[in-house]
């Protein structure tokens, strides 16, 4: 009896889960975040820079080769961004962002998220 509660009670988790987790990206107004502009501070922060940011759809995913520059000329470097392309709103909602640095030296995953609609890449709130 015990064995059949908790596969009922891991079941009814795994379902009220997901329909928590639906909803909360159709429940955002993704034409209203505000217009990406370059250059942008990293969502690392602590004064890095990102440039040249420009996603596009290619077939599943968005994609963009951008720049990073740290402060105090800490230089600049080449990377790109590979996302997830979710069609949500009308648009392209860009999130699951893995990076790497173009020379091979890092690799990671962002946070960021970009939302592609009508020409425009939007960018959540700050």
């Amino acid at each position: 009896m015990r064995k059949t509660h908790l596969v009922a009670t891991g079941y009814g988790l795994m379902m009220a889960s997901l329909l928590f987790f639906v909803p909360q990206a159709e429940s955002e107004n993704f034409s209203r975040w505000p217009e990406l502009v370059n250059p942008f501070e990293s969502t690392s922060g602590g004064g890095v820079m990102i440039d040249r940011y420009a996603p596009v759809v290619v077939g599943a995913t968005c994609r963009t080769d951008f720049t990073v520059t740290l402060p105090n000329n800490g230089g600049t470097f080449l990377n790109e961004v590979v996302f997830d392309a979710i069609p949500v709103q009308g648009g392209i909602l860009c999130e699951n962002g893995r990076w790497r640095a173009k020379d091979g030296s890092a690799e990671g995953t962002t946070p960021f998220r970009v939302f592609l609609k009508d020409g425009i890449a939007r960018r959540p709130p700050a």
